[in-house]
């Protein structure tokens, strides 16, 4: 026996055996949203991380 072993007559004729109503399925375009993004700031990794330390009450130098 390997990888991959199935009983043959659980796969044998699943084309008819789909009963599903339509109405009950997930509209993946329900929530769609049209609109831009746009990002206020433009400050660099440096910043940030400086920016990030002041806040943890740190220094960078200090480590």
């Amino acid at each position: 026996m390997g990888f991959g072993s199935y009983d043959e007559s659980e796969q044998e004729n699943q084309e008819g055996d789909t009963d599903y109503d339509e109405d009950d399925a997930v509209n993946v375009h329900e929530n769609d949203h049209e609109g831009d993004v746009s990002v206020t700031g433009g400050d660099d990794t440096s910043s940030l991380v400086d920016q990030l330390q002041t806040m943890k009450g740190g220094d960078e130098d200090d480590e």
